[in-house]
């Protein structure tokens, strides 16, 4: 088991790396969206990684669709 303490700053912008855009993809694919919005969110997190993951949450948690 790997304590926190033991990685170094590299290791930890690699889990970050991985971890966001998973969160990311989770609530695009968990929420309803207008249109094609879903699909567009899910190549824009894809494909550009950590900053497709940021402009999402900057930018696509306002177009979601109200319950």
């Amino acid at each position: 088991m790997i304590i926190l303490g033991m990685l170094g700053p590299w290791q930890i912008l690699l889990l970050l790396m991985l971890i966001i855009p998973i969160i990311a993809l989770i609530d695009i694919l968990r929420s309803n969206f207008k249109g094609d919005n879903k699909l567009i969110w899910v190549l824009v997190v894809l494909f550009f990684n950590i900053i497709g993951s940021l402009l999402y949450f900057i930018i696509g948690i306002r177009q979601k669709m109200k319950k």
